[in-house]
């Protein structure tokens, strides 16, 4: 079954997209305000599609269903990300980024952009397609079975901003950058950006995005 989503029109001519994906128990309305606030410069005619993750049960909620991109069974870093439920929401995301595609939208005009539980798709998704996007932003995430990351990836030099808070209390700070290590490693074009947050997305964060995703597809 395809993904729901909600989305933020581009203003004029559709020429870049980019797909945002939230965090656990939130949905894609939780990050649509965001699309305003970025005021984008009209001429990059950006449309945002910002995607509801499949309701289901979290094992670490006592089982409560919630939005949630995979099951989570431990908060143990390394056992968090339910690896087979990574893949299942990777391969429903990779439907929206082919829509765009098939739309004429070229690869290097999207951006797939995750906060936590997103950015942990985003980050598993984006190096494995076989076009190379625009860029990856992931934001207060974490990686998926790094250690397949190296056979896996289909993607060089693929830019990601990776932004964190120092003060992270569910992914921390040192979860963000063993991610950036590992992309580093495998020659990804990675930025890091901290800031005095916790769990969050901060005003001097969503400047930076700005400017970032002004780079990118400008």
């Amino acid at each position: 079954m395809s993904l729901e989503f909600v989305e933020h029109p581009a203003t004029g001519e559709h020429k870049a997209t980019v797909i945002w994906l939230h965090g656990l128990g939130d949905s894609g309305d939780g990050f649509l305000p965001v699309a305003s606030q970025l005021s984008l410069p009209a001429e990059l005619g950006v449309k945002f599609v910002f995607p509801h993750a499949p309701v289901q049960p979290v094992t670490i909620n006592g089982g409560m269903t919630m939005r949630s991109w995979y099951d989570i069974k431990s908060m143990d870093l390394d056992k968090r990300a339910d690896e087979a439920g990574v893949r299942e929401s990777a391969a429903k995301v990779e439907q929206l980024i082919e829509q765009e595609l098939n739309d004429g939208i070229n690869a290097n005009k999207i951006i797939l952009a995750g906060f936590s539980q997103g950015g942990v798709i985003s980050l598993h998704l984006a190096p494995r397609l076989p076009q190379k996007l625009a860029g990856v932003m992931a934001l207060s995430t974490y990686m998926c079975v790094p250690e397949k990351f190296t056979a896996e990836a289909k993607q060089t030099n693929l830019n990601v901003f990776m932004a964190h808070g120092r003060h992270d209390d569910v992914v921390p700070h040192s979860a963000g950058r063993s991610a950036f290590d590992v992309l580093s490693a495998h020659n990804m074009d990675v930025s890091w950006q901290d800031y005095p947050m916790a769990h969050q997305v901060c005003g001097e964060e969503l400047m930076a995005i700005r400017q970032w995703l002004i780079a990118r597809l400008s």
